[in-house]
């Protein structure tokens, strides 16, 4: 039974004409506004189908059910935020610290102007969440995420990276949910941002991340000293 509610989430075929493309992406705008308007309680084919001008027969050329309608929205959803986290994370023009500062930036701000659907997208999950669908579009952020850890936590148990990589993803995800629920200001979004960034940092520091950092003159030495061991605080920051 759960192997076909599973199969069912998937799209039936997918557009190979423009004409067809048009239509798909149209069904899409039109789920959206309706999940945005109606819940996910109230989200059907048939108010999507209203909603983007075309016959419910037309939508079931691509989509079996309301929840692979679901289902393709938030698929979309996770790949933006994976392209999103490989950009910033695989940059190695940075330093790994740097980066991971720079995704916790990119993460909230991208909660908090998309809250309204991924809300309703939460509330819808329980129709994919466990889906083999599901767990395949979201290897692609795990796998990313592992090689970060590896990078940073060179020397680490296996163990001790895996645990990093999770409980900084579950803090993510939490944080990132009820911080965006109430309208944040861009200040205070960057506040967040700063705070959740440095206690990555920090605890990335505590389980044995070395940063390196470029050789100096010992005329310099004295002020790199007093740096500390990790990626430069925001204070020092506001005076560069």
């Amino acid at each position: 039974m759960s192997d076909r509610r599973h199969a069912d989430i998937s799209s039936r075929k997918r557009p190979k004409q423009a004409r067809s493309n048009d239509l798909v992406a149209a069904v899409l705008e039109a789920a959206l506004q309706v999940l945005a308007r109606e819940g996910a309680q109230r989200f059907t084919t048939t108010r999507v189908a209203e909603r983007a001008g075309v016959s419910v027969g037309s939508i079931y050329q691509y989509f079996p059910n309301k929840a692979s309608i679901l289902f393709r929205l938030q698929a979309d959803e996770w790949q933006r935020t994976s392209a999103m986290l490989r950009g910033i994370l695989e940059d190695a023009s940075r330093p790994p610290l740097a980066r991971l500062r720079a995704l916790v930036h990119a993460f909230v701000k991208s909660e908090c102007e998309e809250a309204e659907i991924r809300l309703a997208l939460d509330d819808a999950a329980p129709l994919y969440r466990d889906a083999p669908e599901a767990h395949a579009v979201r290897a692609g952020s795990d796998a990313v995420v592992r090689a970060f850890m590896r990078e940073v936590l060179p020397d680490a148990k296996p163990a001790v990276r895996t645990r990093a990589g999770e409980l900084i993803k579950a803090t993510f995800s939490a944080v990132g949910k009820s911080f965006s629920e109430s309208p944040r200001s861009a200040r205070q979004i960057a506040q967040h941002s700063d705070a959740m960034a440095d206690m990555f940092c920090a605890y990335l520091l505590s389980l044995g991340h070395r940063p390196s950092e470029p050789a100096v003159s010992p005329s310099s030495a004295a002020g790199r000293s007093m740096r500390g061991r990790g990626v430069p605080n925001r204070a020092s920051r506001a005076k560069r």
